[in-house]
């Protein structure tokens, strides 16, 4: 990519993580390209469509999840109490995005790719310990569990002033994915987040 292609690209990629925040992802294409100084034909060159662009930004973003599921196997004695805190981290990601959850739920594998391989195999490393270790059903699949995670984070969008609609959510998926329902409640970090809310949950983006 010539040096100035590479400048236009980086600066789309700043502009539309920032417009994506902000505004959420259903934000106009034009704008993005308007606050990058450059036309919406450039910004077409290099990602053909929402899809595209939306698979670039995210899956820098989506590192640093995958990061936190090799630090969770690495550092937690617990593999269910793992699994849980990874799914808080999905969602907490999803909460800073608006319209993420919404936009993996709609989206077909063949979108997003990159984004959907990586949580997938990050969750999956999780997954397979709780299950090796008898805690979580065998039937289960990560696809399945970053599925209803996205529909509490979109259900938590969808009706904001009911600020105990996620951890009520939350708490129905952990018990049902256990082999023994009922044993044990899903542990929040000492800091971050309201007894309501996902640990570390950032505060709802300015519209």
């Amino acid at each position: 990519m010539r040096a100035d292609a590479q400048r236009n690209y980086d600066r789309l990629l700043h502009e539309a993580k920032q417009a994506f925040i902000v505004h959420g992802t259903e934000v106009p294409l034009e704008d993005i390209a308007r606050h990058a100084g450059v036309g919406v034909g450039t910004l077409y060159r290099h990602f053909p469509d929402r899809y595209a662009l939306m698979n670039a930004v995210f899956e820098q973003e989506v590192e640093k999840i995958a990061e936190e599921a090799r630090q969770l196997v690495a550092s937690e004695d617990d593999p269910t109490e793992a699994l849980i805190a990874w799914l808080r981290a999905v969602a907490v990601h999803s909460t800073m995005y608006r319209g993420l959850s919404a936009a993996i739920m709609e989206a077909s594998d063949s979108r997003m790719p990159a984004c959907k391989t990586r949580l997938r195999d990050a969750g999956g490393m999780l997954l397979w310990r709780a299950q090796q270790a008898g805690d979580v059903k065998p039937d289960l699949q990560i696809a399945d569990l970053l599925k209803l995670t996205s529909a509490i984070v979109l259900a938590a969008e969808k009706d904001p002033e009911d600020r105990g609609v996620f951890g009520r959510l939350m708490a129905l998926v952990i018990d049902g994915m256990r082999t023994h329902p009922g044993q044990g409640a899903p542990q929040r970090p000492a800091t971050g987040g309201t007894q309501d809310e996902p640990a570390g949950a950032p505060a709802p983006a300015a519209k």
